[in-house]
């Protein structure tokens, strides 16, 4: 047991697959946070922006479930660079878009990518970690990524704001490109030393695992609870998220550049406090960190939007304090799911909480530009926070492992310590 305590948290190629997914995902923030002002450039209006958002969720419901089930069938890193392939192809249509309507086109490629890497990136996190340290494990690997939230959007709005959109992309197909080469490179690796996995792509297989997952989340226990909360966070999310950045622009008077760095300072108190955050869930267990996480993202956003005019610091503190929600929630929750489902399956099921996120929440984005353009541009936000802060009663109440889930998860990972 002292031998096991001296080994890393993190092993070399966790590190190595970090900075691969660093590289990707710096790519990604790079413009992710300015989707909505590039619609808006391309001629979008606020209810088109809504509608697009809308429209960009129906192809990951297809997808997320096989996404998660290719991830438990071929292995982690396999699933991995095969989604990357797709990453780099959406670029194209991202960057040659000459209307709105062509970036449905990206990110439907785009969503092939998500769909095989999300679900693979907390599964694969998940088996180089022991169950006592899986918190921790999971912060640090979320501090390490949250590079990518400080550097992306500040980068971005820098080169949009002074050289457009179009630069700006090309610069992020590059950055992702070169995260695509490692991947690739790590599963050819992982293939030659036979670590990955041979079970073949089958129906029957699909099926098997969906039936396993469909049990366990009707059964009313922890991942019925995650399901049904979540379904309901997420609708919330969904109708005022993609608005924010507009919501800054024309209300908070912010320009492209300050815009990328308040995103930024959500990325610096995320990464602060994840570590922390994966600490206190292995101490006081996930419900502590998930209900946290939720107060601070719900008082966040009532910041946010009662920020009077020529008051633009106070998005800064808004934005951190939203980061350290979501910083102290992340890897609880990351934790509390690979905890409750065998380790063959945690691919299926990431997936699968993916889908069915998505498929509640399909309508929203189109319902939140209605309520903007219908009720007032702050009352999105506003039922967004409402639904957080509401969201702590059910977490703290059924945000509970047995023992018997635990041990069944404890099995399978406890020779996984690196």
């Amino acid at each position: 047991m002292a031998e096991v305590k001296k080994q890393r948290l993190l092993s070399g190629l966790l590190i190595l697959f970090l900075t691969a997914m660093i590289f990707a995902n710096v790519g990604g923030n790079m413009y992710q946070a300015f989707m909505p002002l590039y619609l808006k450039d391309l001629g979008a209006n606020i209810p088109q922006i809504g509608l697009f958002f809308t429209l960009a969720q129906i192809v990951p419901l297809f997808l997320q479930i096989l996404g998660g089930w290719v991830s438990d069938s071929l292995g982690r890193l396999r699933a991995i660079a095969i989604g990357s392939v797709f990453g780099v192809i959406g670029f194209i249509p991202l960057i040659l878009a000459d209307r709105w309507e062509w970036l449905l086109a990206a990110v439907a490629v785009s969503a092939v990518a998500r769909a095989l890497v999300g679900p693979s990136f907390d599964a694969f996190i998940a088996e180089h970690s022991s169950e006592e340290n899986r918190g921790k494990v999971f912060g640090i690997s979320q501090a390490i990524f949250m590079i990518v939230s400080v550097v992306g959007p500040p980068l971005g709005g820098w080169l949009a704001g002074s050289y457009g959109f179009k630069l700006m992309l090309l610069i992020a197909g590059i950055f992702y490109f070169i995260a695509m080469i490692m991947r690739l490179s790590m599963a050819r690796e992982a293939a030659k030393g036979g670590a990955t996995a041979h079970q073949k792509l089958s129906f029957a297989s699909l099926s098997t695992n969906l039936r396993a997952m469909f049990g366990m989340i009707v059964s009313g226990g922890v991942l019925t609870w995650i399901l049904l909360t979540d379904g309901f966070r997420d609708v919330s999310f969904q109708l005022s998220e993609n608005l924010f950045p507009v919501y800054m622009q024309e209300f908070g008077g912010l320009s492209l550049q300050q815009i990328g760095w308040v995103t930024s300072v959500f990325g610096v108190c995320m990464m602060l406090i994840t570590i922390p955050g994966g600490w206190l869930s292995d101490k006081a267990g996930e419900r502590v960190g998930i209900a946290t996480g939720m107060f601070l993202m719900g008082s966040a956003l009532l910041i946010l939007v009662n920020i009077p005019q020529r008051n633009q610091w106070l998005y800064y503190a808004g934005w951190g304090v939203a980061g350290m929600g979501v910083g102290i929630s992340a890897p609880a929750y990351q934790s509390l799911i690979s905890k409750a489902v065998p380790a063959h399956m945690r691919g299926t099921a990431f997936g699968l909480f993916g889908t069915s996120l998505g498929l509640v929440s399909l309508p929203a984005p189109w319902i939140g530009a209605q309520l903007w353009q219908n009720v007032g541009p702050r009352f999105p936000f506003t039922v967004t926070a409402a639904v957080l802060l509401l969201s702590i009663v059910p977490i703290w109440l059924k945000f509970k492992l047995p023992k018997t889930e635990e041990t069944l998860a404890a099995d399978e990972t406890a020779a996984a310590v690196v």
